[in-house]
């Protein structure tokens, strides 16, 4: 009896895990190749424009604005969509426009009647962007970010490749627990390597730029959030390759608790989710070269692998029922037993080490995808249940935070 839940506790184990080890392998292969920065690239800073979304951003907006005024290689053009605040986030925005008329080439306001989503706000400001014809590069910014120095210009080199569509930054997060800060070392290593091979899916919305003929208003899902990843994405599925630099970072405050990191991380997740599966046509194009492996692998451990995890677990409580009624086995089954529940503690240790931050050594980077496959569970639960994440409240600890920083 207890035979049946011990290999299809094993099947589901090598099924999510033997994937991340390819995954792995081929990343310390595509770390050799070199993404070189273009020489003497080409600045056409009239030619971009900031897009900086906002929403009850009070506590912050007016030093967004003055990181964003020393961004020079400009000054640049900006626009600022607000997505309804019920604050006096407009007010302020234009009462610092006001004082610091020279700190931008133009500035413009547009202001949503009804809250719908940044996804939304985004969509509706690339729309009217692409409409006005003025400028062939975007770049998105969150108000909570402050960019590295020259930022904005360091990352417009880029275009002068031509096969270059998106290029995004680094995060450095202030506050990161422990756990967190191994998982965004982890998810930072995936991205530079996808990079280096073809194109990396997930750019940060805090601070990246695209070319703004490759993405439309219609290539967004305004019910779904990661509108930065529909971005990367649609920028190669136009033909062009999405990248990050290594070397342009942004700051920005991880919410300082454990509550709020995961509520952070399960929103994320589920955007990353809808998008991987709205392509899921696209997993094995021929035309996308090594981006449809990239593309395709990146659902497995988003969709699958959890899944695959959750059964994992379910096997386990399975195989420890079954011993429980029929007794503890004996011969060769005790002892494949005995392997079973060494796995099952390193397993259990290595989710506690991602969950709670505990350091226990030499369990890295198990702590980062069984700790991540849970959110990712539960990323999958709230969709099937019809919720969708797409309008969140902020995280108002990190403003307050903030602006003590200030």
């Amino acid at each position: 009896m207890v035979l049946a839940p011990m290999v299809i506790e094993a099947s589901l184990w090598l099924a999510a895990t033997v994937p991340f080890a390819r995954h792995w392998w081929s990343m310390k292969k595509w770390n050799k190749i070199q993404l070189e920065y273009p020489e003497n690239p080409t600045l056409e800073t009239d030619n971009c424009v900031i897009l900086l979304p906002v929403w009850n951003e009070s506590l912050i907006i007016e030093e967004k604005l003055n990181d964003l005024s020393k961004q020079f290689a400009g000054p640049y053009h900006l626009i600022v969509i607000d997505s309804n605040s019920t604050d006096n986030t407009v007010s302020l925005c234009n009462e610092w426009i006001d004082n610091n008329s020279d700190a931008f080439s133009s500035f413009q306001l547009i202001e949503m009647p009804v809250r719908l989503g940044k996804t939304a706000a985004v969509a509706r400001a690339i729309g009217e962007i692409q409409e006005e014809g003025k400028f062939d590069y975007i770049c998105m910014t969150d108000a909570d970010a402050i960019l590295s120095p020259k930022a904005i210009s360091r990352l417009l080199g880029w275009f002068s490749n031509g096969t270059i569509g998106a290029v995004g930054a680094l995060p450095r997060r202030i506050g990161s627990r422990s756990e967190e800060e191994s998982h965004r070392k982890t998810f930072d290593g995936l991205r530079i390597a996808e990079s280096k091979a073809d194109s990396t899916p997930f750019l940060e919305g805090s601070c990246m730029i695209w070319r703004t003929e490759l993405v439309s208003a219609t290539d967004l899902n305004t019910m779904s959030n990661a509108d930065d990843a529909q971005i990367a994405t649609a920028v190669r599925l136009q033909g062009l390759r999405s990248i990050v630099d290594e070397n342009v970072w942004f700051e920005d405050m991880a919410p300082p608790t454990l509550k709020g990191q995961r509520r952070q991380k399960i929103r994320r997740g589920q955007g990353l989710q809808r998008l991987l599966i709205s392509k899921r046509s696209r997993f094995f194009d021929k035309r996308l070269g090594v981006f449809s492996t990239i593309l395709r692998r990146e659902a497995y451990f988003h969709i699958a692998s959890p899944l695959l995890y959750g059964g994992f677990v379910v096997a386990a409580a399975t195989r420890w029922i079954t011993i429980a009624i029929a007794g503890y086995p004996t011969g060769s089954l005790s002892t494949i037993h005995n392997v079973f529940t060494i796995l099952e503690l390193i397993s259990i240790l290595a989710w506690m080490n991602g969950r709670f931050g505990l350091k226990i050594p030499y369990l890295s980077p198990f702590d980062t995808v069984y700790s991540g496959s849970e959110i990712l569970l539960l990323s999958l639960a709230k969709s099937s249940r019809g919720q969708s994440l797409h309008m969140w409240q902020q995280h108002s600890d990190v403003r307050d935070l903030l602006n003590r920083k200030e």
